[in-house]
């Protein structure tokens, strides 16, 4: 009997020790075995009686919980960011495709934060189907990156407008350059330049595409000055419709025109043809008096002083303002004038 006691006691001191080796060993075993394996020894201890919370083999459990638990977390919020960085490494992609330097092409992704990429990637492939070249349209989207922002329904009807105008197969490149404003203004500014080119001005459709490929700046003017201007050119110049055209006249501001053409023709140096085109005197052509600067224009052109040409420009000036004055003053009179005489209409009626 006492023997027994001795290895009863001899087993319960054993205990311990083989409860602290397994212990020892569960670690390794859980590294082998993974994710799946610890979820199914969880669900089979919490069926055990009461659970082993206050074993070591229960708070093991809960630990190894706790990073699995942090890692899916961290997979999910991953997830999102890997799908938009490949995204944007397949609209990359497609850049290089097109001709695109890597600098450029990280550039405009970069040049209007929110743009999507494929929205990007759209409004790049309707310039690039207009005929313009990889560089032009780089450097026209980094003057204007609002461009990129424009719905993609917008930029194709825009790009239907410019293929009717005769602006594709590379002439738009000249035109995107100097005016980006073409891809987003109003369709209904653009009819109205085009309305007073055609319609009041009655230059050719081909004419017209030729000035808003060589004169794109128009697209910006109001269409009543750019009418005045033309008329000017016309009228007191005696410039041919063919020669506005080949001249680039009608990017060149009014005012610049007026006292150019005025300070010569008062110096008896141009003189408006006459009906049949012709002139007692010869006139200087259009690009010795436009395209020069004013320096040039006094000493090869007008043959005078730096000093005259200012004195006139202030006579010139009032003069103008006089003018328009008088001009105000006409339509005012005249309106009142329409309004006496309905006045006296009515009148006569009564009686």
């Amino acid at each position: 009997m006492a023997a027994l006691g001795r290895q009863v006691l001899d087993w319960h001191r054993l205990l311990p020790l083989t409860w602290g080796r397994i212990a020892g060993w569960t670690p390794r075993l859980e590294q082998k075995r993974g994710p799946a394996s610890l979820l199914h020894r969880r669900t089979t201890a919490s069926t055990a009686a009461g659970g082993l919370e206050g074993s070591p083999r229960g708070g093991l459990t809960k630990h190894v919980q706790e990073p699995e638990r942090r890692m899916s977390l961290t997979w999910s919020q991953k997830a999102p960011v890997d799908g938009g960085s490949l995204e944007r490494e397949e609209v990359i992609s497609s850049l290089l495709d097109m001709g695109f330097s890597e600098v450029h092409a990280h550039e405009l992704l970069s040049s209007q934060p929110g743009t999507h990429p494929r929205q990007l990637l759209e409004i790049v492939s309707e310039l690039i189907l207009l005929g313009v070249n990889p560089e032009p349209v780089y450097t026209a989207l980094k003057k204007s990156p609002h461009i990129l922002k424009l719905p993609v329904t917008h930029m194709k009807k825009r790009s239907s407008c410019l293929r009717k105008l005769g602006l594709a197969e590379g002439k738009l490149k000249r035109v995107l350059l100097r005016c980006p404003e073409i891809v987003t203004m109003h369709q209904r500014d653009v009819d109205g330049i085009v309305r007073v080119l055609r319609e009041r001005c009655l230059f050719t459709a081909q004419q017209v595409t030729e000035i808003l490929h060589r004169c794109p700046h128009v697209l910006r003017e109001d269409p009543g000055e750019l009418e005045y201007k033309f008329q000017y050119a016309y009228f007191r110049m005696g410039v041919k419709h063919a020669d506005v055209v080949r001249t680039d006249f009608l990017q060149y501001p009014i005012t610049k025109t007026r006292q150019r053409h005025t300070f010569l023709e008062r110096l008896g140096r141009y003189q408006t043809p006459d009906k049949k085109g012709q002139t007692q005197v010869l006139n200087p052509l259009l690009k010795d008096i436009l395209r020069v600067s004013e320096a040039e224009f006094l000493a090869r052109t007008a043959r005078s002083s730096a000093e005259e040409f200012d004195v006139f420009k202030k006579l010139l000036a009032r003069e103008v303002e006089e003018e328009s004055r008088s001009h105000m003053a006409g339509g005012n009179s005249t309106s009142e004038d329409e309004g006496e005489d309905e006045g006296e209409d009515q009148e006569e009626g009564e009686l």
